[in-house]
């Protein structure tokens, strides 16, 4: 009788397979099954082998291996029918019975800019970014950390606008967690760069695997459920108070905010970045300029109408604008296999 002896067999190990003097070699991790061939995913994987080879003179420590990913509009839908936390504003102000009665009239006023703009295509205000950073700040000032995180996951929950067989929270692009997984699997590290509130992505993105402490993002003050006025320099937190949100904007995490935020937070500069808008280009020129490492970067442009809320024709317009200042572009259109996985389909946005 043949004596099988079973081993273990990664991308990381040399050893496989063993049926008594045969040796099994299992068949290579297949991945972006869900991508079609194409400039952006070549580049990608010719660079990935060579800053991970160890006979490149373009090599790359695994501790320097820093990817760092927008996340509205770069792997989470910001068309739906906007940011995730524009429609979480807008419900939290105008919908949410435990709320709407009590927000103050600067928060009704963005609330209502972000139902005029999806509803009725009204324009937003000159730098709405400030003005619904300063409005999300006060909504959800009082709550501790913990109610804000489930709050998000409970809004996250709810069935996505504009598709069925979605929740706000599922509207992922499923080919982007393929680079995920493609990217962790030879060392590099994902962090989260993201403008929308620090705490909003911790909640999305903590299903796909990204630690907590590898996320930045908007940030509001923090003080203890009994601290009051007093200057945390001064006070002694006890054990038995909580962390709660303040109305307080501390920084809207958009273009140059986003670099000085990495210098600050993770103190390397990223060898690879991904994004999507003007919003992300500080960041990704931050490490195409800056690194010490070959690197490399990306941009997703929303170009498809018929599987996303998309305008095609400026996205289009971005891509040329993209290519120019020396990004490779992702077409969500002719990359993606697929945008939100099967069973997901986009239908007209309905409004009560």
């Amino acid at each position: 009788m043949l004596t099988a002896l079973l081993m273990v067999c990664s991308p990381m190990m040399t050893s496989c397979s063993k049926v008594g003097n045969v040796t099994v070699t299992p068949a290579p991790k297949q991945y972006f099954t869900l991508w079609n061939k194409c400039e952006a995913l070549t580049a990608l994987q010719e660079y990935v082998e060579d800053v991970t080879n160890p006979k490149s003179p373009n090599f790359i420590k695994v501790e320097d291996r820093i990817a760092a990913f927008d996340m509205d509009g770069t792997f989470l839908a910001e068309l739906n029918p906007s940011y995730f936390e524009y429609n979480m504003l807008e419900y939290r102000v105008l919908d949410d019975p435990d709320y709407r009665d009590k927000a103050p009239e600067d928060v009704r006023r963005a609330a209502q800019c972000i139902r005029d703009f999806v509803r009725n295509g009204t324009a937003l205000p000159s730098g709405f970014e400030l003005i619904h950073a300063r409005a999300a700040a006060k909504a959800y000032a009082g709550m501790t950390i913990a109610e804000f995180d489930a709050y998000v996951k409970a809004y996250a929950a709810l069935p996505s606008n504009g598709f069925k067989g979605m929740t706000n929270g599922q509207g992922i692009y499923q080919p982007m967690l393929e680079v995920f997984e493609y990217l962790t699997a030879n060392g590099f590290t994902i962090y989260a760069i993201t403008g929308s509130d620090r705490y909003i992505c911790r909640a999305l993105v903590e299903p796909l695997g990204i630690a907590p402490n590898h996320v930045i993002g908007m940030d509001v003050g923090l003080k203890t459920s009994r601290q009051g006025d007093e200057a945390g320099v001064a006070y002694t937190m006890g054990k038995d108070e909580n962390l709660i949100r303040t109305d307080e904007l501390l920084i809207k995490n958009l273009k140059t905010n986003k670099v000085l935020q990495i210098s600050r937070e993770i103190g390397k500069v990223p060898v690879l970045s991904f994004g999507n808008s003007g919003g992300d280009s500080a960041m990704l020129n931050y490490s195409l300029g800056s690194s010490k490492y070959r690197s490399a970067a990306f941009m997703l442009i929303a170009d498809d109408d018929q599987r996303d809320h998309a305008n095609r024709e400026k996205a289009l317009k971005l891509g040329e604008q993209w290519r120019a200042a020396g990004y490779h572009v992702i077409s969500m259109r002719d990359d993606f296999r697929t945008i939100y996985g099967d069973g997901v389909q986009m239908v007209p946005f309905s409004f009560k």
